[in-house]
């Protein structure tokens, strides 16, 4: 068993069998970012002890045990998600994360896989909150992050429109007995089965675009920390495919006092704005930036959406899955790029794909793994990476990628 570890400019990964994870020291808080896989065979309660062990000795070694505020659990068999709802209430006790189970397969062989975010005190103090087990917030240095998990819909509506209506609403009235504004979002998970199946006269997708372009109508993203020249943002957002067919939501919003930390949507110069595209993909386009920069001095933290292989508005290599992963790659790269960040008003805070410190591929074909983790480990490095199978938001696309990168000003491709 090899142990590799980068240590470069802000961000220091270590990846090992069965577990990667990377930390991310800004000001005075560490950040532990961990995706684990169970080194172990057995059934699910089994598999997931083996994966929380694995993610708790991370946390001790990174003196941030306890400080788990937000997970995600991908299950292969998401009939037993009260089984291992169960194992996370004896495992966590006092300190359960804010948690969203996504009926996805994970790629690496297992029946389950966990992503885990770990906030904790490096020279500052860090207050985390648990409300309850679907939200927890962690407020450092005047700032809160809210973490806002597997929001689902009530039994007995038909139909994704008016799902997705209830879903969001029940997100909205959560954040709101926690005195946080919808329009604080900053990052959306919308888990749908059966993506780009029918739902009436439309497609599920489809249909879910609707229902999010409805109820956001009329709310100001971020406004209070926008740049003045942008009048109108949307969170970062990924839109992906599940088994069954689930509706199941999570976001991220951040609420602070503070002035000194802009919002900045991302758009990519090789492609159209989702929010852009022709009437050929839905009645109402995605309402999502590309990506989602906070900037604060001379740091950036950057939330990619779920990313595909599209040029402009139309999807590339059709049937080549090989050739769809680099050109995600590709535009991730164009995404957060010095030239890209500086065309939205953020010199010297863009920086390149080796300052990704977590990543989720969604693979559509579990036989495709192979090729797809090859080509991510190649251009990637070491990142801890969850990789799951998950129909994409359009028939012929193979993959989706999505991730969070960190720059400093000054530290260009990890050089400082």
């Amino acid at each position: 068993m090899t142990l590799q570890t980068r240590e470069r400019s802000m961000i220091r990964k270590v990846c090992d069998d069965g577990v990667g994870y990377s930390v991310v020291d800004l000001t005075d808080v560490r950040h532990v970012f961990a995706a684990a896989v169970p080194r172990c065979t057995g059934d699910l309660t089994t598999q997931t002890w083996d994966a929380l062990r694995t993610i708790q000795a991370v946390m001790k070694e990174e003196s941030t045990l306890g400080s788990i505020v937000h997970q995600v659990v991908f299950l292969a068999e998401y009939d037993k998600v009260d089984e291992c709802h169960e194992v996370m209430r004896e495992f966590y006790g006092a300190d359960f994360p804010a948690t969203t189970y996504v009926p996805q397969k994970p790629c690496q062989g297992g029946i389950v896989s966990i992503e885990a975010l770990g906030v904790g005190r490096k020279r500052g103090d860090v207050v985390i909150d648990r409300r309850n087990e679907q939200l927890v917030i962690a407020s450092h240095n005047n700032v809160s992050w809210v973490h806002c998990a597997n929001i689902v819909p009530d039994p007995g509506i038909d139909g994704v429109y008016h799902q997705a209506l209830n879903a969001f609403q029940k997100m909205n009235d959560m954040l709101g007995r926690a005195g946080v504004r919808f329009d604080q979002v900053i990052r959306t998970w919308l888990y749908l089965g059966g993506i780009v199946e029918g739902d009436g006269e439309g497609q599920r997708y489809k249909e879910l675009n609707r229902a999010r372009t409805d109820f956001y109508q009329g709310i100001p993203f971020l406004s209070d920390r926008l740049p003045v020249h942008l009048k109108e943002a949307y969170p970062a957002s990924t839109g992906i495919g599940a088994d069954g067919h689930y509706l199941i939501m999570s976001c991220i919003a951040l609420q602070t006092p503070r002035t000194d930390i802009v919002a900045m949507p991302l758009e990519n110069p090789r492609q159209t704005p989702a929010f852009g595209y022709g009437c050929q993909y839905g009645i109402k386009s995605p309402k999502f930036s590309r990506a989602m920069a906070l900037s604060c001095g001379a740091y950036a933290t950057i939330f990619i959406s779920g990313t595909a292989s599209i040029i402009n508005s139309e999807t590339q290599h059709i049937g080549d899955v090989e050739r769809q992963t680099d050109e995600t790659l590709d535009n991730i790269a164009a995404l957060i790029s010095e030239e890209n960040l500086s065309r939205h008003y953020l010199p010297q805070l863009g920086t390149t794909l080796d300052q990704l410190a977590l990543v989720r591929v969604y693979i559509k074909r579990a036989e495709d793994y192979p090729k797809v983790r090859a080509i991510c480990e190649r251009r990637l490095g070491n990142v801890p990476t969850i990789y799951a199978v998950a129909d994409v938001c359009r028939p012929e696309l193979l993959v989706e990628i999505e991730g969070i990168a960190f720059s400093q000003r000054g530290c260009q491709s990890g050089q400082c």
